[in-house]
């Protein structure tokens, strides 16, 4: 836990615009001194930043995930505190500091294999870190709001659920890729192949894959789990043999008992990520399915792959309010 970084409430203050008669959520969340005063506190969520991309490049993905934390945290620490939605059900924990990792691979070339099984090697590093504050945080009974980062977190956080709880657990990813590559090192493809194998994940449902771009070998392996994936194409639902309401109870009804949501943003149309799309679901789409989670308690939510800012000069200042919006249906959901 040497690598996370504590906010204080002053942290919080400093990217909250404080306006007189109104009052935001950074004006009302709370935040701890030390990872140990979660145990004792009554808040039943926390918020946590991972900004690395060291699994993107290692998925000789465009490396940017990095970007989105503090965009995301501004935009969150200003929606208006309401009766729906206060701010002091969530603890600002803070970020892990992944800049040690993340410059041993700048100077890395995933075009060399030596390298990129260097890079592969700093993920399982990566994971490491992860798992463990991920774990102390199921141990103080709080739900975590984790915010990449690179979708190789899912691991991670799969194994800290899995552990905690003693069984393997499940998990809903609404994402473009299936993130089932082979286990040929760790990286953002593979978190949930690499989750399952191990048997730390039960049951994995994924919704909105796109058909261009999984490849075939990948979509067999999931045909071939039946009985611990469900899956769906977001080509499905433009030829209406389903709709994604719809698809996302039958995710829902998958995965009954203890489960986690993932959302990879490359799965909104145009929204900047490692995988920026032309095409899937808009944001009110995926807000939509949120909503349909308050009949099902969720053990994390996790954002993953999102950019305010990628390695090849492309921004998006509207990444932080998306995120935002999603953290902010998630709670309403839960509470």
């Amino acid at each position: 836990m040497d690598k996370l970084i504590i906010y204080s409430k002053d942290k919080l203050l400093e990217l909250t615009s404080v306006r007189a008669g109104e009052t935001k959520l950074g004006e009302r969340m709370q935040t701890v001194s030390s990872v140990n005063e979660l145990f004792n506190s009554t808040c039943k969520f926390v918020l946590v930043g991972l900004p690395e991309d060291v699994g993107v490049k290692a998925n000789l993905g465009i490396a940017g995930a990095r970007t989105a934390w503090l965009p995301a945290l501004k935009a969150l620490v200003n929606l208006q505190s309401t009766n729906r939605f206060r701010g002091d059900e969530i603890i600002v924990l803070g970020h892990v500091d992944f800049s040690e990792e993340m410059n041993k691979a700048e100077k890395l070339d995933p075009g060399k294999d030596p390298e990129l099984e260097k890079l592969r090697e700093l993920v399982t590093e990566i994971d490491a870190q992860v798992f463990g504050l991920i774990s102390q945080i199921l141990s103080s009974g709080k739900v975590p709001l984790i915010i990449g980062g690179g979708h190789n977190n899912s691991y991670p956080i799969l194994k800290a659920l899995s552990n905690y709880h003693k069984f393997p657990v499940n998990a809903i990813n609404i994402d473009a890729h299936a993130d089932f590559r082979s286990l040929e090192g760790r990286h953002s493809g593979n978190g949930f192949s690499y989750a399952l194998k191990e048997g730390y994940l039960a049951r994995y449902a994924v919704l909105g894959l796109h058909e261009n771009y999984n490849s075939q070998s990948v979509i067999d392996e999931l045909t071939s789990l039946k009985k611990q994936v469900f899956y769906t194409f977001f080509d499905d639902f433009i030829r209406e043999h389903t709709s994604y309401d719809r698809a996302f109870q039958e995710a829902l009804n998958f995965t009954q008992g203890i489960c986690g949501l993932e959302i990879d943003m490359d799965c909104i149309a145009g929204a900047l990520s490692s995988a920026v799309s032309p095409s899937g679901f808009n944001l009110n789409q995926v807000r939509e399915m949120i909503a349909q989670i308050k009949t099902q308690e969720f053990t994390y939510l996790h954002i993953a792959e999102a950019a305010s800012k990628l390695a090849d000069g492309s921004e998006n200042m509207l990444c932080g309010k998306a995120i935002a919006y999603l953290i902010s249906d998630f709670v309403k959901a839960q509470l």
